[in-house]
């Protein structure tokens, strides 16, 4: 016969269940934070001024401006790429966002030359700034679902970088 107190095993059970909690809320609780240090900017703030839209996006860790948004209303993740001639949105996610493959293009990346699809989306949105009818391009060697917001996106806004913060400004046409 066993000598253990009854209450002595459930003492140990809830033990046993206390510091598995204590391990799945430390996990969730830090996964959060690290999503939080790779996109600061997950519900981005918009402040409407007269005549214009604005959104100021904090830089993560590494000095980029991630920030989540919409293409043609499905929510994606965009990475700010000032040096990037168009939107770029990896094929898979162009599969799932259901964008047409347009004319075949030639990219120069900076894995070398590849070869992509044009295509144009309907809208993109950051906060309360909605851009229409955007050109962009589909990579079929872009890893992730990442969207490079290029210049054929931000070339029609007034942008502003200052210490560690970007202001994006889309000003309302009268």
């Amino acid at each position: 016969m066993s000598d253990a107190v009854p209450g002595r095993r459930i003492g140990k059970i809830m033990m046993f269940l206390a510091w598995g909690a204590g391990i799945l809320l430390a996990t969730r609780y830090f996964g959060a934070w690290e999503d939080r240090q790779h996109n600061p900017n997950p519900q981005p703030r918009s402040v409407k001024g007269n005549g214009y839209v604005e959104v100021r996006l904090l830089g993560n860790r590494a000095g980029h401006y991630v920030v989540d948004g919409r293409i043609n209303g499905t929510p994606v993740t965009f990475m700010l790429d000032t040096g990037a001639t168009q939107v770029a949105i990896p094929q898979p996610l162009a599969r799932r966002l259901g964008l047409p493959l347009g004319a075949p293009i030639a990219l120069n990346t900076a894995n070398g030359r590849s070869e992509g699809w044009r295509t144009r989306l309907s809208s993109l949105q950051l906060g309360d700034i909605r851009l229409n009818d955007v050109s962009a391009l589909i990579a079929p060697g872009m890893e992730g679902d990442g969207v490079l917001l290029g210049m054929s996106a931000l070339k029609q806004l007034d942008f502003t970088q200052q210490d560690g913060t970007l202001v994006l400004r889309q000003r309302s046409t009268p």
